[in-house]
């Protein structure tokens, strides 16, 4: 088991969902894991949501979503969860609203956005939901920024982004929301950019330095990492195929500048479409798509004191494509694809060590 400072790295498998999925939207209340539509074997998106109960590890079945949709995006407001966007059964962007009322199992439409969309990115703060980007009916990436007032249920226009786009990484950093990539289209965005909560304007910060599809990103200790990915050749580079690739890319907000760590700093595995987060003084890197035949089990941490990657205990189930959910010392793997859509619920934990 490997181990970082005195605590050490391990997986705790949870019983399996009910229903298997992929692009299930998932949130965490009250020592609860919810797990709310999706796309199951028949590659339709699902009404049903099912929740975790953490404390008996036993799952019970919730009141479906009104609107049968995947890859929505999910906020906890107190003792609501309120989903937003994705796409529904026929392939198209969602407006719909909904938020689920724990205390009373039930689920209530709110107001819904101005325009339809999928891949919206989302941030709480101080009880408001801030709605940013996403993919509209006609498939054009939006630059539009909402933010949603619960008291009252509307949505209110903020200044735009600067770089249209769906999909992308959001951080909530202080006053500000970081927004890093994305896509447009099957293109991959290398904009950063960020949204001054209080004087409610935008600031453009230098561009990603390589651009990739289905990297990782978080921030950790004053820093933006991107991770990995599917890096795409150049627009010039009409033989170049796109590959999967270990890079690792370093913004530093005091500084205001990236930094290409080197290849003795790059991720063991090349890998895309994977679960990253931040445990302990570790980032790391679990599962997704490689130069395999199938999804990856590989897991790695970036150690921030040391400065090198380590390899943790591998997933239990190999999958990409995950939802995930960091809640604590757990950073969670749901659902995702091994052979087919998984059923499979598995946290890597941060323990004291023994």
């Amino acid at each position: 088991m490997a181990t970082g400072g005195g605590r050490a790295f391990g997986w705790q498998v949870f019983p399996p969902m009910p229903t298997c999925r992929v692009y299930g939207t998932v949130a965490y209340q009250d020592g609860h894991l919810l797990v709310l539509g999706g796309c199951g074997r028949a590659g339709l998106p699902l009404d049903t949501a099912e929740t975790l109960d953490m404390a008996s590890h036993t799952w019970l079945a919730l009141a479906p979503l009104p609107t049968a949709r995947a890859g929505a995006a999910a906020v906890v407001l107190g003792k609501q969860v309120l989903v937003v966007g994705g796409v529904d059964e026929g392939q198209s962007p969602v407006a719909a609203v909904e938020a689920f009322l724990a205390d009373e199992g039930r689920w209530e439409r709110r107001a819904t956005l101005p325009q339809a969309a999928m891949g919206v990115a989302t941030v709480e703060r101080d009880g408001m939901v801030y709605a940013l980007g996403g993919m509209g009916p006609d498939t054009t990436p939006q630059a539009q920024v909402r933010v949603y007032e619960p008291r009252r249920d509307c949505w209110l226009s903020l200044p735009s982004m600067p770089t249209p786009c769906y999909g992308a990484s959001t951080f909530l950093n202080g006053n500000k929301i970081y927004v890093l990539g994305g896509r447009q289209g099957k293109l991959p965005v290398t904009a950063f950019e960020a949204f001054d909560l209080e004087a409610r304007t935008w600031t453009r910060h230098p561009s990603l330095p390589s651009r990739r599809a289905f990297a990782g990103c978080v921030m950790a200790e004053g820093s933006v990492f991107s991770l990995g990915g599917l890096q795409q050749p150049g627009p010039h580079n009409f033989y170049s195929r796109p590959h999967f690739v270990n890079t690792v890319e370093m913004f530093d907000l005091e500084h205001g500048s990236w930094t290409k760590l080197p290849r003795s700093l790059r991720m063991r595995d090349k890998r895309a479409d994977f679960v990253v987060g931040s445990l302990g003084d570790h980032i790391v890197a679990i599962g997704g798509l490689g130069n395999q035949p199938c999804p990856l089990g590989s897991v790695e941490g970036f150690s921030l004191a040391r400065r090198r990657w380590e390899a943790l205990p591998p997933m239990p189930t190999a999958r990409c494509s995950c939802s995930s959910l960091q809640a604590g010392p757990r950073l969670f793997a749901i659902g995702g694809v091994a052979q087919g859509p998984s059923q499979a619920v598995e946290a890597l934990c941060l323990r004291d060590g023994v």
